[in-house]
């Protein structure tokens, strides 16, 4: 059985920085990812609000750059699924590629986004459908948007959204909205903003990039088409917790809590990045998360 100081759990952002500077630590390392490194930024075609690339830089190529400069100095990983982590003397943490022993763990497993499961969704993301209006919303200034959802994300995605956008259509399921009474109020008063109510989006309609979207009435059942440039889905996050559920402490939704050090209920497991309680689910906290992390794990491991 395989021996680790601290082991990764996840290879967006947040795992490959902490992977990073708890190999540079002296720290040895293992990071476990059961898919593609880089995370959810391997979706976006442009990362513009990254430092240090002006010119902005593709999602997946960002990811390639942290994963090479984290194993360059010492950083294991291994492409495998985490089934499951027992306590004792040292974590114990089951995969499909066997079992692995680790002193300290971070857990950086990221979260998904919810997705409406309607025809169009998968084939045009990256085309016009989006699920975060902060990393593609200028990408489509002065165009006419739609924004699927009612509480406060897509309240605030939408009022980010009406700052550069021709329109913003707020399209809602129900006759109200769930986000609170100060962004209602905040939406009602923007001009750009319409809303679209006791509607679904049925499909997504396009070749190469989106062009209309196909509503429903769910009260009338009529259809209808609406022309809009872009979609941004904002109907919740489902974070990859599950598995440590009986370990850590997770919020009402299913995030970890953590503190500012990124420790969390459990001695010696730390959190970072979309995973973790009131993120902002952005590269650059994610990366700081991880960096955090990593320096907690060092300091509890040399203890």
């Amino acid at each position: 059985m395989s021996e680790y100081d601290v082991l990764i759990i996840g290879g967006g952002p947040a795992g490959l920085t902490a992977g990073l500077y708890a190999a540079r630590a002296g720290l040895k390392s293992l990071l476990l990812e059961r898919g593609i490194f880089g995370g959810q930024i391997v979706n976006a075609r442009l990362v513009e609000n990254y430092p240090g690339f002006p010119e902005g830089i593709s999602g997946p190529e960002l990811g390639e750059f942290m994963r090479r400069q984290a194993t360059k100095y010492g950083l294991k990983t291994l492409t495998t699924e985490v089934s499951g982590v027992r306590a004792g003397n040292a974590y114990e943490i089951s995969t499909s590629e066997g079992n692995i022993q680790t002193a300290a763990i971070i857990i950086a497993a990221g979260a998904e986004y919810r997705k409406l499961d309607v025809d169009g969704e998968e084939r045009l993301s990256g085309r016009g459908v989006s699920y975060c209006a902060t990393c593609d919303g200028f990408f489509l200034r002065d165009r006419e948007v739609a924004v699927v959802g009612g509480g406060d994300t897509a309240i605030t995605d939408a009022l980010e959204l009406a700052q550069h956008c021709r329109k913003v259509y707020i399209i809602h399921r129900r006759d109200r909205l769930r986000a609170t009474k100060a962004m209602q109020e905040k939406a009602f008063s923007q001009p750009k903003i319409e809303l679209v109510w006791n509607t679904v989006v049925h499909e997504i309609v396009g070749d190469r990039m989106l062009r209309n979207l196909r509503l429903r009435n769910v009260k009338t059942g009529q259809s209808s088409d609406l022309e809009v440039d872009g979609i941004f889905i904002a109907v919740g996050l489902k974070p990859n917790s599950q598995v440590f559920s009986q370990l850590v402490t997770l919020d009402e939704a299913g995030f970890i809590v953590t503190d500012e050090l990124m420790r969390t209920s459990a001695p010696g497991i730390f959190a970072a990045g979309d995973i973790r309680h009131n993120s902002f689910r952005q590269v650059i906290t994610a990366a700081g998360d991880g960096a955090a992390a990593a320096m907690s794990a060092f300091t509890y491991v040399q203890e």
